[in-house]
């Protein structure tokens, strides 16, 4: 792992920047072999396509995938999952790799009989994942939220950076990414790393995005946020906007329409944000859900 580390100083802070420039990235993709899990890999095979990676494709007999991805397949594979490694998991990581956009991706079975979350927690630690890709079915009625429990769990119980891919959601060139933010939170350099990352091999411009209930201006602590994050963007492009709306994930949808925006990218602690776009039972029916991507970063 090699380490490129750059100082400089905006106002009266140093600040460092430390970018994780290894090549090899490996990523993590639970499947319970539904239509919207083979659509994430796919999504990930293009948003990783200039990447040399490593795909570990994990699938697990317990039933807890099967609230979230809508298929029951315990008890018809039962006698055949006991057995080593089930033979749908080698025929979809065979098809997989059939579809693969890189001579340097590789792709590698995971079978666990665990809890979902073990079973993830225990690969990012084995694997050393740099991230997880989860398919989500998303709202698509009234009052559903906009992700399940299981990849909910996965956001705030595991401390890695998740790409979730909507069920509707198909590549495009990630041109303009999201991010929305109040400044109420210190930005760390493992968030703004990962970042940085994704706006290089994306080749992808940054919206920061502070949507407000109200007139009220800026407090001076969120103003020195707002400033970090400017410094340390510096070398990248990236605007500031500003929203006046009461309904964030409404707001959020008038950005997306006007900004074109392929990716949205938040961080988990955020909980402002967090939870009112993912977690609320919307009465909107918000396409964001259904089409447009999360990137969830941790600290």
């Amino acid at each position: 792992m090699t380490f490129v580390i750059f100082a400089f100083k905006p106002a009266h802070y140093i600040y460092i920047k430390i970018l994780n420039v290894r090549v090899m990235k490996n990523i993590l993709i639970p499947t319970d072999f539904s239509k919207n899990s083979r659509n994430a890999v796919l999504y990930a095979l293009d948003f990783f396509r200039n990447q040399e990676c490593n795909f570990y494709i994990l699938h697990v007999t317990q039933t807890a995938l099967t609230n979230e991805m809508g298929v029951d397949f315990t008890n018809e594979l039962a006698p055949m999952l006991s057995q080593g490694m089930p033979l749908d998991l080698e025929l979809c990581v065979d098809e997989i790799k059939v579809l693969k956009r890189n001579k340097k991706h590789h792709f590698f079975p995971v079978y666990e009989q665990l809890f979902l979350l073990d079973a993830i927690r225990e690969q990012v630690i084995q694997k050393k994942i740099d991230y997880i890709v989860m398919g989500t079915k998303g709202a698509s009625g009234f009052k559903e939220v906009a992700v399940g429990s299981n990849t909910g769990d996965v956001i705030t119980k595991v401390k890695c950076p998740i790409l979730v891919v909507p069920e509707n959601a198909k590549f495009e060139m990630i041109s303009k990414i999201a991010f929305p933010t109040d400044f109420n939170m210190n930005f760390t350099t493992t968030v703004i790393n990962t970042l940085l990352e994704i706006l290089e091999t994306q080749q992808a411009s940054l919206a920061i995005l502070n949507i407000k209930k109200d007139n009220a201006q800026l407090t001076n602590r969120q103003l020195e946020h707002k400033e970090y994050l400017n410094a340390y963007l510096e070398d990248h492009t990236h605007h500031f906007h500003t929203l006046t709306q009461p309904k964030i994930e409404v707001a959020l949808q008038q950005f997306i329409n006007s900004e074109s925006i392929n990716l949205i990218a938040m961080v988990a602690k955020n909980l402002n944000f967090f939870q009112l776009l993912l977690f609320t039972p919307l009465v909107e029916q918000m396409s964001y859900h259904t089409d447009i991507p999360f990137l969830v970063l941790h600290e």
